[in-house]
């Protein structure tokens, strides 16, 4: 059975959305196209953003990953700014957005408004109000890693709907099969059900 990876940095996985950084060219398979919030060239923001337009080809899946982070040295009011952009893509190309957050998730939720796309925040690993607060707002929860041996993580992947679920590798070294077959134990569901979940959340975010 092959286990769709929402979010990955790693070029043999085609079963997935592969994260092209920035000023690559794509992969044939798969893929999303944005700025990172550590990737801001403030001198260049407008080139970067063309060769974003530029690389959107057939295998692009969505836009990002972008959004907001307050451990980066770039300024939060550009990073709002430069993200807004992105939003604005996503919504004229109509393509979901994956979301890197840290520590500005309610920052994050005020742009939810801003955006006719899905949004799906990657690699979630917060505490249960936030999950709360950001699936009021509409947003996919795509868990990472840290499901595997985090029980409160594990408590709070229990109580999102599965239809609002992803699962994702990011840049962590081990297999989405491992993360699947915790899900689908967690949920009490089979690892055909997860699967055949998870491949219609990506439908949905893709379709509407």
């Amino acid at each position: 059975m092959e286990f769709f990876d929402f979010h990955h940095h790693k070029k043999y996985i085609r079963d997935g959305i592969y994260n092209l950084d920035i000023e690559q060219i794509p992969p044939d398979f798969p893929y999303s196209i944005g700025i990172h919030p550590q990737d801001i060239d403030i001198i260049n923001i407008e080139k970067q953003l063309s060769w974003m337009r530029n690389m959107m080809f057939e295998n692009c899946f969505a836009i990002g990953e972008c959004g907001l982070d307050s451990l980066v040295l770039i300024e939060q009011k550009i990073q709002e700014e430069v993200f807004l952009k992105q939003i604005n893509i996503a919504n004229e190309v109509n393509k979901p957005i994956i979301i890197h957050c840290v520590r500005k998730f309610y920052e994050v939720i005020s742009f939810r408004k801003k955006s006719h796309q899905p949004m799906i925040i990657h690699g979630f690993n917060k505490k249960q109000q936030i999950a709360t607060d950001l699936l009021a707002n509409n947003f996919y929860l795509s868990f990472g890693k840290a499901v595997l041996y985090n029980l409160s993580l594990q408590n709070i992947l229990k109580n999102t709907p599965l239809n609002k679920i992803f699962l994702d590798t990011d840049n962590e070294d081990f297999k989405i099969e491992e993360l699947y077959g915790k899900v689908s134990e967690i949920k009490e569901i089979s690892l055909d059900q997860l699967n055949e979940q998870i491949l219609e959340n990506l439908h949905t975010i893709r379709n509407g």
